[in-house]
């Protein structure tokens, strides 16, 4: 027997309830037109690709083969501003949607949830298969296999899934999908924001897609607490946040990451830093230093903490804190902790703070936090001091000795009061490394900056930079040219190396 109750279409009298006639689905312009092949419905793909490969006139975009002067591209970036605001669906997959909407009330009618929610999507596409082909019958709409397939898998998306956002999800070029109320969504793609093809039905529809994010990872999202941090089944970092904080609508933004692990060779390949700096950050990482990653947002904090992780010894135990768990380590021994948010009578809140201290008592060989933001940055500092040699964390700075000035800031945010000097102190002796990344305006994200901490000289810390990414020009197609350059010093930290007996590569790599 099927997992599903079904219902029959026709109701007591014999007659089938009025849900309404379906109409063909005319153009815009609503002029007679020939028929393409696979019905005016669904136009050929080809015909699609030939349309969207027309760019406006006023598009903004600049020729590569005539490249504009500097105010020229001003001008065009200010005639762009503002257009393609709406990121609607057109062709075969805003058809595909509107048959959707038709079909979905009905299949409801025919379909137990609760047997429903017991099934993966494979097993429901094989039991909607046939009741859509009822639905379709009813509505009198004829599909060829491939249109009947779109729309099977739209259906179980909207039911089991994302709804829109399964085919962003699935695509592995994306990294970052932004949804800004529901007419607008934007995508990044190879480190550019383009607008996404994709629709959500209502406020009310994303709305429900939010809540379906947050209550997989036990956190909600509501009029009492507007805002959430969660993370998806592939460890993609998601922050939701709805009205009345956000005026356009819920905003949901998802930070996707790589299902292949990205490793320090990998970055160099990409060019992302010099084989001199990757096999000083390998050293670093099994030398068991303490270090710091700073960048802005999305310029490959997280990407370059997992990459630099797979140096860690097999053998050492591994705790990782967060908000919300996004880190992919490989290691066997390998713990993560997450943060909780307070229950709705403003109770139970447990804090980064709270995770660190009490990590503390769960024999670490090291601590990774995901990010530090405020007084934990203390508690982390005395951990790489009370032998947890080798723990790590990012931080949101802009150079080197601004992520100093931060973690002075941070410290200085908790309760504990002690002297500024002090405080400066405890940073030079505990951190080792401060590794710079950025994302340059061409997409590409580079490791700008690796410097290293010396020490304290009156009341200033001294820093020496090893490696410096010195902007040289800018190609016809808008990449930016550089060089990595290392300053030619003899590392501080060559006696850590040297411990574990990587003294003489390491050096090799500074020089």
């Amino acid at each position: 027997m099927s997992a599903f109750g079904k219902r029959g279409g026709m109701s007591g009298g014999g007659q089938r309830p009025n849900f309404g006639v379906a109409r063909p689905m005319k153009s815009p312009g609503g002029k007679a037109q020939a028929i393409p092949p696979g019905g005016e419905q669904f136009p050929p793909l080809d015909d699609l690709a030939e349309q969207t490969d027309e760019l406006p006139e006023d598009s903004g975009e600049v020729n590569v083969n005539n490249p504009l002067g500097a105010m020229d591209r001003l001008t065009a970036r200010q005639n762009a501003s503002g257009a393609q605001g709406s990121s609607k669906a057109e062709g075969f997959e805003a058809s595909v949607h509107r048959i959707k909407e038709q079909v979905l009330p009905r299949l409801l009618e025919r379909v137990d949830p609760e047997a429903a929610a017991t099934l993966n999507k494979d097993e429901l596409a094989e039991e909607f298969r046939p009741i859509i082909g009822e639905v379709l019958a009813e509505l009198k709409i004829t599909l060829n296999r491939r249109e009947q397939f779109a729309l099977e898998k739209v259906l179980v998306d909207e039911l089991l899934g994302l709804g829109p956002l399964e085919e962003l999800l699935a695509d592995p070029a994306i990294s970052d999908i932004m949804v800004n109320g529901p007419d607008q969504c934007f995508i990044e793609r190879k480190g550019k924001l383009e607008l996404a093809q994709v629709q959500f039905r209502d406020e009310e529809h994303l709305f429900q897609i939010a809540q379906r994010i947050v209550n997989k990872v036990g956190r909600r999202v509501d009029q009492t607490t507007p805002l959430a941090d969660a993370r998806l089944q592939d460890g993609s970092r998601v922050n939701v946040i709805i009205p009345p904080l956000s005026l356009r609508g819920t905003a949901i933004s998802i930070r996707k990451f790589s299902e292949k692990p990205i490793t320090l060779d990998m970055m160099t390949g990409f060019g992302s830093m010099s084989d001199k700096m990757a096999t000083l950050l390998k050293i670093a990482g099994a030398s068991r230093m303490n270090v710091v990653i700073s960048g802005g947002t999305g310029s490959g904090k997280t990407t370059m903490l997992n990459a630099l992780s797979k140096m860690i010894d097999p053998g050492e135990r591994v705790i990782t804190i967060e908000d919300a768990a996004e880190l992919r380590l490989q290691q066997p021994h390998w713990l993560p902790l997450e943060t909780r948010p307070p229950n709705l009578e403003g109770q139970g809140a447990i804090t980064i703070r709270d995770l660190v201290i009490n990590a503390l008592r769960m024999r670490p060989d090291r601590i990774i936090l995901g990010e530090i933001r405020g007084p934990e940055c203390f508690d982390l500092l005395a951990a790489m001091n009370t032998g947890h040699d080798g723990s790590m964390a990012t931080l949101h700075s802009n150079s080197p000795r601004e992520c100093l000035a931060r973690m002075e800031n941070m410290v200085m945010m908790s309760d504990i009061k002690i002297p500024k000097e002090a405080i400066s102190r405890q940073i030079a002796d505990s951190v080792d490394l401060i590794v710079q990344v950025k994302r340059l305006r061409d997409g590409s994200r580079r490791t700008t900056n690796i410097t290293e901490v010396i020490g304290m000289e009156g009341d200033v810390i001294v820093t020496q930079e090893l490696f410096k990414f010195e902007y040289l020009d800018e190609s016809p197609d808008g990449k930016i040219i550089g060089e990595y350059r290392s300053m030619g010093l003899r590392p501080y930290t060559l006696e850590k190396a040297k411990q574990f007996g990587f003294d003489q590569p390491y050096l090799e790599a500074c020089l």
